[in-house]
This record gives C-alpha cells, sequence and structure tokens, in this order.
C-alpha cells in the first residue's frame, strides 16, 4: 500500500532543499563595481561623522571622478576657510619680520609624534627652519588655484606669499637625501605646486635626486617602510602632475616611474599597503594605461581586501576605523570606479561670488614647460 506524502511537507522539503541549495553557493562573490558601490555607500552615509578635511578630501577626489555636483558643497566649506587663513597669512605677514619664524615654531610644536615616521619628520622640520610653514602655506593656495580663486578680488594682494616662498630654500630641502628618505610623496607634492603656481622649477633636479637617492642597486636593500616611502613618494610624481585628478599625464614623461612600478609588482603586492597599491593603480590610469595587467592585479589586491561585514577596505592591522580609513578607502573607489574622463576643479568663482580681476587670467593655466 502506497503511503501519500502530506502536501505541506512536500512544500517544506523543497524550500529546505532550495535553501541548502544556497547555503552550497555561499554568498555572491565581490566585484570591482560591488565592492566600490559598497565602500561609497558607507562612507556618504556617515561622511557628516568625519573631520572637515577629512570630508574635503573624500568629496574633492569624488568631484572629479564624477563631476557629480552633489560635492561641491564640501569644496565650497574648504575654499571659504582657506580664503580666510590665507588672508591672515598675508596680513602677519605683511606686519610681523618674524612672523614666518613664529608660526614654523608653532607648528613644530604641534606636530605630531604618535609613530615612528611622524618623529623623524618632526625631526626632519626641525633642522630645516621655516620649511614647515611654507609647506603649509603652499598647499593652502595651490587649493586655491585648483578652485580658480587665487586671482579674484578677496585674494587680490596674494603676491607677497609667493615672494615670500621663492625665497625659501626649497632646492635644498627638496633634494636632500635624510628628506628623500622619510618625506618622497611631500617632495613630489612641493615641486609639482612650485611649478603650477610660477614660483621655481625644480622638477629635473628633484626627479634627479630622487633617482640618484633610489638607484636601482641601493632599492634591493631597502627594508619595508622605505621601500614603501619610494614607492609612494614616486605615485605623487604622477598624481601631483595631473593636478590630483584633474587632468591626464604624459606616459613618457612618467615611463621610469611605470616602468618599475609593473617589473617590481610582485614586491608592491607584498611589501606596500592598498594606499600604496591603489596609487600604484591609479598612476598607470592617470597616464592613459588602463589596460595595462599591473591595473587589473592591483585591481583584484583590492577587492581581495575588502571586508563585506565592515563594507571598507581594513588597515593591514585589521582596524576598520571609518576617519583613517577614510584615505585609504576614497582611492580604492577612484581605483575601482575610474571614469572615462576626469573633471577639473570644481571652478568655484561663480559660486563664491567672485570673478577674475581684470587683466588676470587665474594661474592654474600656466604652464612653464
Amino acid at each position: 500500500m502506497r503511503h501519500a506524502f502530506p502536501r505541506g511537507w512536500l512544500v517544506v522539503w523543497l524550500a529546505l532543499l532550495w535553501l541548502a541549495g544556497c547555503a552550497a553557493q555561499g554568498p555572491a562573490p565581490a566585484t570591482e563595481a560591488s565592492v566600490a558601490e559598497a565602500i561609497q555607500a558607507r562612507y556618504e552615509a556617515e561622511l557628516f561623522t568625519l573631520p572637515l578635511d577629512k570630508q574635503r578630501h573624500y568629496a574633492q577626489r569624488l568631484y572629479r571622478i564624477s563631476g557629480d555636483a552633489r560635492y561641491v558643497p564640501l569644496t565650497e566649506g574648504h575654499a571659504k576657510r582657506l580664503m580666510l587663513r590665507v588672508n591672515e597669512e598675508l596680513d602677519g605677514l605683511a606686519a610681523h619680520q618674524d612672523y614666518a619664524a613664529r608660526r614654523s615654531q608653532a607648528l613644530l610644536d604641534a606636530y605630531p609624534t604618535r609613530t615612528a615616521k611622524q618623529r623623524a619628520r618632526r625631526q626632519m622640520f626641525a633642522d630645516w627652519g621655516e620649511v614647515i610653514y611654507a609647506r603649509s602655506l603652499l598647499f593652502s593656495l595651490v587649493q586655491l588655484d585648483y578652485y580658480g580663486l587665487l586671482d579674484t578680488p578677496r585674494l587680490a594682494g596674494h603676491e607677497p606669499a609667493l615672494d615670500y616662498l621663492a625665497q625659501v630654500e626649497f632646492a635644498s630641502f627638496l633634494t636632500d637625501p635624510q628628506v628623500l628618505s622619510v618625506y618622497a610623496a611631500q617632495v613630489a607634492n612641493i615641486v609639482h605646486y612650485l611649478h603650477q603656481l610660477g614660483i621655481v622649477d625644480l622638477r629635473d633636479e628633484v626627479v634627479a635626486a630622487f633617482r640618484q637617492h633610489y638607484s636601482p642597486a641601493r632599492v634591493a636593500t631597502l627594508d619595508v617602510d622605505e621601500y614603501r616611502n619610494r614607492i609612494y613618494g614616486m605615485t605623487h610624481f604622477v598624481i601631483a602632475d595631473s593636478r590630483y585628478y584633474q587632468r591626464e599625464v604624459s606616459a613618457s614623461e612618467h615611463a621610469w616611474i611605470l616602468d618599475a612600478f609593473a617589473a617590481e609588482l610582485p614586491r608592491i603586492l607584498r611589501d606596500t599597503t592598498e594606499d600604496i597599491m591603489a596609487e600604484v593603480g591609479i598612476s598607470f590610469l592617470l597616464a592613459g594605461q588602463g589596460d595595462h595587467p599591473a591595473v587589473a592585479r592591483l585591481r583584484e589586491a583590492i577587492v581581495a581586501a575588502f571586508d563585506p561585514q565592515a563594507r571598507m577596505i581594513p588597515a593591514t592591522d585589521g582596524t576598520t576605523d571609518l576617519e583613517r580609513g577614510e584615505h585609504r578607502n576614497v582611492l580604492a573607489i577612484m581605483l575601482l570606479r575610474w571614469p572615462a574622463q576626469l573633471t577639473p576643479g570644481p571652478d568655484l568663482r561663480d559660486a563664491l561670488g567672485e570673478t577674475p580681476l581684470a587683466g588676470h587670467w587665474p594661474s592654474r593655466w600656466v604652464d612653464l614647460q
């Protein structure tokens, strides 16, 4: 005699079979698109919990790879703070002969010393007088230049700041072996900022000093920390030349960097961090070499490092602090979501009610090549 199987049990049995099949398959594998989307969703949901400079850092980069206007208000706030700061610096430089020296000491006193790298850099600045103040002033001016604001009425008297920077001994600082050993990325930034603002063109001298300091024979002997410093510095020669993701760069001019990245890719993947890996990949993209095999391998490494529970790329020690991870994670988004075309700016002159002074052309269009 055949026993009838209750209809309700049949439904339950089929459902259990389906669930077992899903469990066997596991979660859908992470893709470049899904990882970038998850990181971006996490950061944008909590962006306003981060310090203002982290908000600016994120918004500026997302604007330049997307052109999305919703990132502009954060850059407007940044620009307003910079204009106030630069005008305070101009007043101070005009009123007090020792202003730069006093500001330098204040910056040195406030310099963080939590890590060995920070302590080494603090000592470096202690040996170089007013450079610690000069590089801060230079950064503010360059950011305003990116926004098209440097030659507008509210900054009409900024030329004395350029004159002051022209007197600083940048050439010796930027080519010093001790400086290159602990500050390579910032050296690359500074040399391009000086060129961008028409202060002095030291690019050839600094690249020559960098390549001599990190000769092929010496590279093989570098410990992990200095190897990371070298690779990070090389990425910034490319990134700073792009005016921080506003334009592509010449692949031939930076061939020495791209060739080294390709040749050293196994060590880069083994000995550097996700921040640096992402910037290496972005360097190829900025040079118009998105099809280079290294880019695919670096993207794979970033995807593999993704933590689906935290919805971000953790630090090398596994921590998932949102603030400390902002730099690493915005770079991951950029590498995984690189656009067909970059968006310069944003040009904030209209938004802030600023018009160029008569007879002035925004200095961000000046090219000394």
